[in-house]
Protein backbone atom coordinates (compact mmCIF):
# COMPACT_ATOMS: atom_id res chain seq x y z
CA UNK A 1 0.00 0.00 0.00
CA UNK A 2 1.33 3.52 -0.51
CA UNK A 3 0.47 6.30 1.39
CA UNK A 4 1.28 9.74 0.82
CA UNK A 5 1.55 12.06 4.64
CA UNK A 6 1.51 15.87 3.69
CA UNK A 7 3.50 17.70 6.55
CA UNK A 8 5.27 20.78 7.54
CA UNK A 9 7.46 19.57 9.86
CA UNK A 10 9.30 16.20 10.11
CA UNK A 11 12.10 15.07 12.72
CA UNK A 12 14.92 14.66 12.46
CA UNK A 13 15.47 17.32 9.52
CA UNK A 14 13.10 20.04 10.99
CA UNK A 15 10.93 20.32 14.51
CA UNK A 16 8.96 22.51 16.60
CA UNK A 17 7.00 20.17 18.40
CA UNK A 18 5.48 16.65 18.55
CA UNK A 19 4.06 16.87 15.02
CA UNK A 20 7.30 16.37 13.58
CA UNK A 21 8.29 13.17 15.67
CA UNK A 22 4.67 11.63 14.42
CA UNK A 23 5.30 12.72 10.67
CA UNK A 24 9.29 11.13 11.22
CA UNK A 25 8.68 8.27 13.15
CA UNK A 26 5.19 7.03 11.45
CA UNK A 27 6.86 6.17 7.35
CA UNK A 28 9.23 3.93 9.55
CA UNK A 29 7.10 1.81 11.64
CA UNK A 30 4.88 1.84 9.15
CA UNK A 31 7.30 -0.14 7.08
CA UNK A 32 7.36 -3.72 8.50
CA UNK A 33 3.53 -3.21 7.89
CA UNK A 34 3.40 -3.29 4.02
CA UNK A 35 2.70 -0.12 4.30
CA UNK A 36 5.20 2.13 1.90
CA UNK A 37 4.81 5.92 3.10
CA UNK A 38 6.36 8.77 1.25
CA UNK A 39 6.30 12.51 3.17
CA UNK A 40 5.59 15.60 1.41
CA UNK A 41 7.42 18.37 3.53
CA UNK A 42 8.78 21.80 2.83
CA UNK A 43 12.43 22.82 1.58
CA UNK A 44 12.96 24.69 4.41
CA UNK A 45 17.00 25.28 4.66
CA UNK A 46 17.70 22.45 6.95
CA UNK A 47 15.20 20.30 4.82
CA UNK A 48 17.47 21.41 1.63
CA UNK A 49 20.80 20.54 3.33
CA UNK A 50 20.03 17.27 4.65
CA UNK A 51 19.48 16.08 1.12
CA UNK A 52 22.21 14.62 -0.54
CA UNK A 53 21.06 13.22 -3.82
CA UNK A 54 17.63 14.54 -5.28
CA UNK A 55 15.48 14.37 -8.42
CA UNK A 56 13.24 16.63 -10.45
CA UNK A 57 9.83 14.89 -10.35
CA UNK A 58 7.63 17.88 -11.07
CA UNK A 59 7.59 21.63 -12.04
CA UNK A 60 5.87 24.52 -11.28
CA UNK A 61 6.72 27.64 -13.36
CA UNK A 62 4.38 29.96 -11.20
CA UNK A 63 3.28 28.37 -7.69
CA UNK A 64 2.33 31.40 -5.39
CA UNK A 65 3.94 33.92 -6.55
CA UNK A 66 7.35 31.88 -7.72
CA UNK A 67 9.06 29.30 -9.66
CA UNK A 68 9.47 26.02 -7.43
CA UNK A 69 10.04 21.95 -8.26
CA UNK A 70 9.24 18.91 -6.41
CA UNK A 71 12.37 16.99 -5.05
CA UNK A 72 12.28 13.26 -4.52
CA UNK A 73 14.94 12.08 -1.83
CA UNK A 74 15.67 10.34 0.98
CA UNK A 75 17.55 11.61 4.03
CA UNK A 76 17.38 9.80 7.76
CA UNK A 77 15.76 6.54 6.51
CA UNK A 78 12.58 8.80 5.27
CA UNK A 79 11.43 8.52 1.60
CA UNK A 80 10.93 12.38 0.88
CA UNK A 81 9.31 14.67 -1.65
CA UNK A 82 10.35 17.80 -1.10
CA UNK A 83 8.83 21.43 -2.43
CA UNK A 84 11.67 23.55 -2.86
CA UNK A 85 10.32 27.01 -3.49
CA UNK A 86 12.50 29.34 -2.54
CA UNK A 87 9.95 32.26 -2.25
CA UNK A 88 8.33 30.38 0.48
CA UNK A 89 10.76 28.29 2.15
CA UNK A 90 13.88 29.25 2.35
CA UNK A 91 13.77 32.02 5.30
CA UNK A 92 15.82 32.29 8.76
CA UNK A 93 13.81 31.40 11.42
CA UNK A 94 11.64 28.84 12.13
CA UNK A 95 8.78 26.89 9.81
CA UNK A 96 5.90 29.51 10.67
CA UNK A 97 7.81 32.61 11.95
CA UNK A 98 10.68 34.89 11.91
CA UNK A 99 14.47 34.96 14.05
CA UNK A 100 12.08 37.19 16.65
CA UNK A 101 9.05 35.22 17.07
CA UNK A 102 6.81 36.85 14.96
CA UNK A 103 4.65 34.79 12.60
CA UNK A 104 4.93 34.94 8.80
CA UNK A 105 2.44 37.06 7.17
CA UNK A 106 2.30 35.05 4.49
CA UNK A 107 1.62 31.40 6.17
CA UNK A 108 -1.75 31.27 4.34
CA UNK A 109 0.15 30.89 1.03
CA UNK A 110 3.37 28.98 2.15
CA UNK A 111 0.82 26.13 3.39
CA UNK A 112 -1.52 26.22 0.68
CA UNK A 113 1.65 25.54 -1.87
CA UNK A 114 2.09 23.10 -0.03
CA UNK A 115 -1.72 21.54 -0.08
CA UNK A 116 -2.37 22.43 -3.64
CA UNK A 117 0.69 19.92 -4.29
CA UNK A 118 0.16 17.23 -2.28
CA UNK A 119 -3.21 17.64 -3.69
CA UNK A 120 -1.40 17.46 -7.33
CA UNK A 121 0.57 14.42 -6.38
CA UNK A 122 -2.39 12.73 -5.24
CA UNK A 123 -4.28 13.18 -8.26
CA UNK A 124 -1.10 11.60 -10.18
CA UNK A 125 1.33 14.94 -11.16
CA UNK A 126 4.51 12.51 -9.83
CA UNK A 127 4.80 9.99 -13.29
CA UNK A 128 4.76 6.44 -12.04
CA UNK A 129 3.21 7.83 -8.44
CA UNK A 130 -0.25 7.21 -7.17
CA UNK A 131 -0.96 6.42 -3.58
CA UNK A 132 -4.02 4.66 -2.31
CA UNK A 133 -4.02 6.91 0.66
CA UNK A 134 -3.20 10.77 1.61
CA UNK A 135 -2.50 11.25 5.34
CA UNK A 136 -2.36 15.17 6.23
CA UNK A 137 -1.12 16.77 9.26
CA UNK A 138 -2.22 19.89 10.92
CA UNK A 139 -3.70 23.21 9.45
CA UNK A 140 -0.06 23.32 7.66
CA UNK A 141 -1.48 20.39 5.64
CA UNK A 142 -5.33 20.42 5.76
CA UNK A 143 -5.61 21.90 2.48
CA UNK A 144 -4.55 19.19 0.51
CA UNK A 145 -7.72 17.30 0.96
CA UNK A 146 -10.00 20.20 -0.60
CA UNK A 147 -7.49 20.13 -3.07
CA UNK A 148 -8.03 16.89 -3.92
CA UNK A 149 -11.67 17.14 -3.11
CA UNK A 150 -12.03 19.72 -5.45
CA UNK A 151 -9.24 18.61 -8.09
CA UNK A 152 -8.28 15.59 -9.86
CA UNK A 153 -8.67 12.72 -6.52
CA UNK A 154 -11.56 13.16 -5.01
CA UNK A 155 -12.25 9.13 -4.84
CA UNK A 156 -9.16 8.66 -2.90
CA UNK A 157 -9.10 7.89 0.66
CA UNK A 158 -7.44 10.54 3.06
CA UNK A 159 -7.06 10.87 6.85
CA UNK A 160 -6.86 13.80 8.26
CA UNK A 161 -4.67 13.98 11.68
CA UNK A 162 -5.24 16.80 14.49
CA UNK A 163 -2.56 17.33 16.53
CA UNK A 164 -3.96 20.32 18.33
CA UNK A 165 -6.96 21.62 17.35
CA UNK A 166 -6.31 25.10 18.93
CA UNK A 167 -4.32 25.79 15.95
CA UNK A 168 -6.63 26.30 13.11
CA UNK A 169 -5.00 27.95 10.30
CA UNK A 170 -8.34 30.83 9.90
CA UNK A 171 -7.46 33.51 7.13
CA UNK A 172 -9.88 36.31 5.84
CA UNK A 173 -12.08 35.77 2.42
CA UNK A 174 -10.07 38.16 0.55
CA UNK A 175 -7.34 34.98 0.04
CA UNK A 176 -9.93 32.64 -1.48
CA UNK A 177 -9.82 34.49 -4.97
CA UNK A 178 -5.37 33.18 -4.92
CA UNK A 179 -6.41 29.33 -3.72
CA UNK A 180 -7.22 28.43 -7.70
CA UNK A 181 -10.20 26.90 -6.01
CA UNK A 182 -13.71 26.97 -7.83
CA UNK A 183 -16.10 29.10 -6.46
CA UNK A 184 -18.59 26.48 -5.09
CA UNK A 185 -15.27 25.42 -2.33
CA UNK A 186 -16.26 28.77 -0.64
CA UNK A 187 -19.45 27.46 1.14
CA UNK A 188 -20.29 25.85 4.97
CA UNK A 189 -19.28 22.64 3.34
CA UNK A 190 -16.13 23.47 1.50
CA UNK A 191 -13.42 25.46 3.13
CA UNK A 192 -15.83 28.57 4.53
CA UNK A 193 -15.53 29.08 8.10
CA UNK A 194 -17.54 32.45 10.20
CA UNK A 195 -17.28 34.18 6.19
CA UNK A 196 -13.34 33.33 6.08
CA UNK A 197 -11.30 30.73 4.78
CA UNK A 198 -10.26 27.38 7.26
CA UNK A 199 -7.82 25.29 6.44
CA UNK A 200 -8.06 22.90 9.26
CA UNK A 201 -11.70 22.91 8.97
CA UNK A 202 -11.79 22.30 4.80
CA UNK A 203 -9.77 19.45 6.01
CA UNK A 204 -11.98 17.63 8.87
CA UNK A 205 -14.83 18.25 6.11
CA UNK A 206 -13.15 16.60 3.17
CA UNK A 207 -11.69 13.62 5.20
CA UNK A 208 -12.52 10.23 4.95
CA UNK A 209 -11.02 9.59 8.46
CA UNK A 210 -10.27 11.95 11.18
CA UNK A 211 -7.64 11.28 13.84
CA UNK A 212 -6.40 12.65 16.93
CA UNK A 213 -3.31 11.54 18.73
CA UNK A 214 -5.21 10.35 21.68
CA UNK A 215 -8.55 8.78 22.25
CA UNK A 216 -9.27 10.97 25.09
CA UNK A 217 -8.67 14.04 23.06
CA UNK A 218 -10.68 12.73 20.12
CA UNK A 219 -13.72 12.56 22.59
CA UNK A 220 -12.80 16.47 24.12
CA UNK A 221 -12.72 17.69 21.34
CA UNK A 222 -16.23 16.72 20.60
CA UNK A 223 -17.30 19.69 23.63
CA UNK A 224 -17.22 23.15 23.75
CA UNK A 225 -14.74 23.15 26.27
CA UNK A 226 -12.03 21.70 24.02
CA UNK A 227 -13.57 22.01 20.39
CA UNK A 228 -12.23 25.46 19.98
CA UNK A 229 -15.51 26.55 17.77
CA UNK A 230 -15.74 22.69 15.39
CA UNK A 231 -16.52 20.86 18.42
CA UNK A 232 -20.17 21.16 15.93
CA UNK A 233 -18.03 19.55 12.88
CA UNK A 234 -16.91 17.25 14.74
CA UNK A 235 -19.62 15.75 16.07
CA UNK A 236 -20.91 15.56 12.64
CA UNK A 237 -18.26 13.43 11.67
CA UNK A 238 -17.76 11.56 15.06
CA UNK A 239 -18.67 8.11 13.09
CA UNK A 240 -15.20 8.68 11.17
CA UNK A 241 -13.21 9.77 14.93
CA UNK A 242 -10.45 7.45 15.78
CA UNK A 243 -7.70 8.41 18.72
CA UNK A 244 -4.54 6.81 18.26
CA UNK A 245 -1.73 7.73 20.94
CA UNK A 246 1.69 8.61 19.76
CA UNK A 247 5.08 6.40 20.48
CA UNK A 248 8.53 7.32 20.93
CA UNK A 249 11.79 6.57 19.83
CA UNK A 250 12.97 4.09 21.92
CA UNK A 251 16.63 3.77 20.53
CA UNK A 252 16.87 7.55 20.93
CA UNK A 253 15.11 8.06 24.25
CA UNK A 254 16.89 4.92 25.90
CA UNK A 255 18.13 5.41 29.44
CA UNK A 256 20.63 2.06 28.95
CA UNK A 257 22.35 3.56 26.07
CA UNK A 258 21.36 7.89 26.31
CA UNK A 259 24.71 9.77 25.79
CA UNK A 260 23.30 12.77 27.56
CA UNK A 261 23.14 11.00 30.90
CA UNK A 262 25.89 10.90 33.78
CA UNK A 263 25.59 7.35 34.05
CA UNK A 264 23.36 4.82 31.82
CA UNK A 265 20.74 2.70 33.46
CA UNK A 266 17.70 0.23 33.48
CA UNK A 267 14.77 -1.37 35.25
CA UNK A 268 17.09 -3.14 36.97
CA UNK A 269 20.06 -1.03 37.78
CA UNK A 270 17.87 2.22 39.09
CA UNK A 271 20.80 3.20 41.80
CA UNK A 272 22.54 4.29 39.01
CA UNK A 273 19.84 7.37 38.70
CA UNK A 274 22.20 8.98 41.97
CA UNK A 275 24.88 10.14 39.43
CA UNK A 276 22.54 11.73 37.16
CA UNK A 277 20.45 13.05 40.24
CA UNK A 278 23.38 14.83 41.02
CA UNK A 279 23.96 16.11 37.80
CA UNK A 280 20.58 17.75 37.67
CA UNK A 281 21.46 19.35 40.63
CA UNK A 282 24.69 20.83 39.74
CA UNK A 283 23.02 22.39 36.69
CA UNK A 284 20.06 24.11 38.60
CA UNK A 285 22.05 24.98 41.71
CA UNK A 286 19.66 22.97 43.94
CA UNK A 287 20.31 21.54 47.08
CA UNK A 288 22.03 18.07 47.91
CA UNK A 289 19.20 15.77 49.92
CA UNK A 290 16.52 12.77 49.67
CA UNK A 291 13.88 15.29 49.02
CA UNK A 292 11.98 14.14 45.86
CA UNK A 293 13.32 16.24 43.04
CA UNK A 294 10.38 17.12 40.13
CA UNK A 295 11.36 18.74 37.09
CA UNK A 296 9.39 20.49 34.08
CA UNK A 297 10.46 20.36 30.24
CA UNK A 298 7.88 22.36 28.28
CA UNK A 299 7.10 25.20 27.04
CA UNK A 300 6.19 27.98 29.61
CA UNK A 301 2.39 28.86 28.45
CA UNK A 302 -0.95 28.63 29.57
CA UNK A 303 -1.80 25.99 27.66
CA UNK A 304 1.02 24.04 29.52
CA UNK A 305 -0.66 25.41 32.43
CA UNK A 306 2.61 27.04 33.79
CA UNK A 307 1.11 29.85 35.09
CA UNK A 308 -1.08 27.09 37.67
CA UNK A 309 2.69 25.94 38.58
CA UNK A 310 3.87 29.59 38.76
CA UNK A 311 0.68 30.36 41.87
CA UNK A 312 1.88 26.94 43.70
CA UNK A 313 5.65 27.17 43.53
CA UNK A 314 5.61 28.12 47.11
CA UNK A 315 3.37 25.20 47.94
CA UNK A 316 5.47 22.61 46.07
CA UNK A 317 8.54 23.39 48.64
CA UNK A 318 6.38 23.67 51.15
CA UNK A 319 5.08 20.04 50.43
CA UNK A 320 8.83 18.93 50.72
CA UNK A 321 9.76 19.05 46.97
CA UNK A 322 12.31 20.71 45.00
CA UNK A 323 11.64 21.94 41.81
CA UNK A 324 13.89 21.84 38.37
CA UNK A 325 12.41 23.68 35.22
CA UNK A 326 13.68 23.78 31.65
CA UNK A 327 11.63 26.33 29.12
CA UNK A 328 10.74 29.12 27.43
CA UNK A 329 7.34 30.89 26.25
CA UNK A 330 5.59 33.56 27.52
CA UNK A 331 7.72 36.33 29.00
CA UNK A 332 5.28 36.95 32.45
CA UNK A 333 5.41 33.02 33.13
CA UNK A 334 9.19 33.11 32.75
CA UNK A 335 9.84 36.13 35.22
CA UNK A 336 7.46 34.31 37.61
CA UNK A 337 9.10 31.39 37.96
CA UNK A 338 12.31 32.84 38.14
CA UNK A 339 11.15 34.64 40.60
CA UNK A 340 10.53 32.05 42.45
CA UNK A 341 13.51 30.31 42.17
CA UNK A 342 15.28 33.62 43.88
CA UNK A 343 12.39 33.21 46.85
CA UNK A 344 13.53 29.65 47.00
CA UNK A 345 17.11 29.28 46.37
CA UNK A 346 18.65 25.36 46.88
CA UNK A 347 14.99 24.24 46.05
CA UNK A 348 13.61 25.49 43.06
CA UNK A 349 15.78 26.00 39.81
CA UNK A 350 15.08 27.66 36.37
CA UNK A 351 16.98 27.46 33.09
CA UNK A 352 15.41 29.48 30.53
CA UNK A 353 15.42 28.42 26.93
CA UNK A 354 15.45 24.79 25.79
CA UNK A 355 18.36 22.36 25.80
CA UNK A 356 17.88 18.99 23.92
CA UNK A 357 20.49 17.29 26.21
CA UNK A 358 19.50 18.91 29.16
CA UNK A 359 15.97 17.34 28.62
CA UNK A 360 17.37 14.00 28.65
CA UNK A 361 19.28 14.62 31.61
CA UNK A 362 16.19 15.53 33.68
CA UNK A 363 14.29 12.83 32.58
CA UNK A 364 17.29 10.15 33.82
CA UNK A 365 17.84 12.30 37.09
CA UNK A 366 14.75 13.65 38.40
CA UNK A 367 12.65 11.60 40.43
CA UNK A 368 9.05 12.91 38.73
CA UNK A 369 8.10 15.16 36.07
CA UNK A 370 5.14 17.29 35.92
CA UNK A 371 2.81 18.39 33.94
CA UNK A 372 -0.06 20.58 34.22
CA UNK A 373 -1.43 21.16 31.22
CA UNK A 374 -4.78 22.41 30.80
CA UNK A 375 -5.54 20.46 27.65
CA UNK A 376 -2.80 17.80 26.33
CA UNK A 377 -3.80 16.14 22.65
CA UNK A 378 -1.47 13.53 23.64
CA UNK A 379 2.04 14.76 25.29
CA UNK A 380 4.89 12.92 24.45
CA UNK A 381 7.26 14.25 27.93
CA UNK A 382 4.77 12.06 30.01
CA UNK A 383 6.27 8.97 27.99
CA UNK A 384 9.76 9.85 28.08
CA UNK A 385 9.48 10.04 31.80
CA UNK A 386 7.63 6.70 31.83
CA UNK A 387 10.88 5.18 30.00
CA UNK A 388 13.14 7.18 32.07
CA UNK A 389 11.21 5.95 35.21
CA UNK A 390 10.76 9.61 35.75
CA UNK A 391 7.09 9.32 37.05
CA UNK A 392 4.72 11.45 35.45
CA UNK A 393 2.68 13.40 37.50
CA UNK A 394 0.38 14.88 35.27
CA UNK A 395 -3.40 16.89 34.88
CA UNK A 396 -6.24 14.45 34.11
CA UNK A 397 -6.90 15.57 30.00
CA UNK A 398 -5.92 13.93 26.77
CA UNK A 399 -3.14 11.51 25.95
CA UNK A 400 -1.80 12.41 29.86
CA UNK A 401 -5.04 10.46 30.89
CA UNK A 402 -4.80 7.85 28.40
CA UNK A 403 -1.05 6.69 29.51
CA UNK A 404 -0.26 7.08 33.20
CA UNK A 405 -2.28 4.70 35.48
CA UNK A 406 -2.79 6.66 38.68
CA UNK A 407 -1.14 5.50 41.82
CA UNK A 408 -4.42 5.05 43.96
CA UNK A 409 -4.77 2.86 46.78
CA UNK A 410 -5.92 -0.11 43.92
CA UNK A 411 -3.36 0.04 41.13
CA UNK A 412 -0.79 0.67 43.97
CA UNK A 413 -1.47 -2.50 45.91
CA UNK A 414 -1.76 -4.33 42.20
CA UNK A 415 1.70 -2.99 41.63
CA UNK A 416 -0.09 -1.35 38.53
CA UNK A 417 0.02 2.19 38.85
CA UNK A 418 3.19 4.42 36.90
CA UNK A 419 2.32 8.00 38.44
CA UNK A 420 -0.30 10.25 39.42
CA UNK A 421 -3.39 11.78 38.14
CA UNK A 422 -5.03 14.90 39.09
CA UNK A 423 -8.00 17.20 38.25
CA UNK A 424 -9.81 19.85 38.00
CA UNK A 425 -6.74 21.58 36.69
CA UNK A 426 -6.27 24.03 39.30
CA UNK A 427 -3.66 25.06 41.99
CA UNK A 428 -5.17 22.74 44.28
CA UNK A 429 -5.49 19.89 43.04
CA UNK A 430 -1.83 19.90 41.60
CA UNK A 431 -0.36 20.23 45.15
CA UNK A 432 -2.67 17.38 46.29
CA UNK A 433 -0.95 15.12 43.83
CA UNK A 434 2.35 16.08 44.81
CA UNK A 435 1.99 15.46 48.56
CA UNK A 436 0.63 11.74 47.35
CA UNK A 437 4.04 12.00 45.18
CA UNK A 438 6.02 12.93 47.97
CA UNK A 439 3.98 10.65 50.53
CA UNK A 440 4.96 7.28 47.97
CA UNK A 441 8.27 8.65 47.52
CA UNK A 442 9.56 8.36 51.05
CA UNK A 443 8.69 4.37 50.27
CA UNK A 444 11.43 2.97 48.09
CA UNK A 445 10.30 -0.08 47.68
CA UNK A 446 6.82 1.26 46.41
CA UNK A 447 8.33 3.81 44.32
CA UNK A 448 10.60 1.72 42.71
CA UNK A 449 8.12 -0.62 41.71
CA UNK A 450 5.82 2.12 40.30
CA UNK A 451 9.19 3.69 38.36
CA UNK A 452 9.97 -0.04 37.00
CA UNK A 453 5.90 -0.80 35.92
CA UNK A 454 6.53 2.52 33.74
CA UNK A 455 9.47 1.89 32.29
CA UNK A 456 8.17 -1.69 31.26
CA UNK A 457 5.21 0.12 28.92
CA UNK A 458 5.32 -0.82 25.64
CA UNK A 459 5.37 2.77 24.31
CA UNK A 460 6.84 2.16 21.17
CA UNK A 461 5.12 3.11 17.36
CA UNK A 462 4.57 -0.60 16.58
CA UNK A 463 0.86 -0.59 18.03
CA UNK A 464 0.10 2.81 16.98
CA UNK A 465 1.60 1.89 13.56
CA UNK A 466 -0.55 -1.02 13.39
CA UNK A 467 -3.59 1.34 13.70
CA UNK A 468 -3.22 3.19 11.38
CA UNK A 469 -2.24 1.15 9.49
CA UNK A 470 -5.73 -0.86 9.87
CA UNK A 471 -7.39 2.64 9.37
CA UNK A 472 -5.72 2.82 6.01
CA UNK A 473 -6.89 -0.66 4.87
CA UNK A 474 -10.00 -0.30 5.82
CA UNK A 475 -10.59 2.89 4.09
CA UNK A 476 -9.51 1.15 0.99
CA UNK A 477 -12.02 -1.59 1.94
CA UNK A 478 -14.58 1.37 1.79
CA UNK A 479 -13.43 3.05 -1.95
CA UNK A 480 -13.99 -1.17 -3.02
CA UNK A 481 -17.82 -1.20 -2.17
Amino acid sequence: MQVLSVASEIFPLVKTGGLADVAGALPIALKGKSVAMRSLVPGYPAVMEALKQAKTVADYPALFGGKASVLAAEAAGLDLLVLDALHLFDRPGSPYGDAAGRDWPDSWRRFAALSRVGGDIAGGAVAGYHPDVVHAHDWQAAMTLAYMRYGRAPATPSVMTVHNLAFQGQFGAGIFGELGLPAEAMTLDGVEYYGGVGYLKAGLQAAWALTTVSPTYAQEIRTPEFGMGLDGLVNLRAGDLHGIVNGIDTDIWNPATDKHLAAPYSAKTLKARARNRAAVEERFGLDRDNSPLLCIVSRLTWQKGMDILAAVADGIVAAGARLAVLGSGDAGLEGALLAAAARHRGRIGVVIGYDEALSHLLQGGSDAILIPSRFEPCGLTQLYGLRYGCVPVVARTGGLADTVIDANEAAVEASAATGFQFAPNSGEALLHAVHRMVELHQNPVIWASIQRQGMKADLSWDRSAEKYAGLYRSLLSRKAV
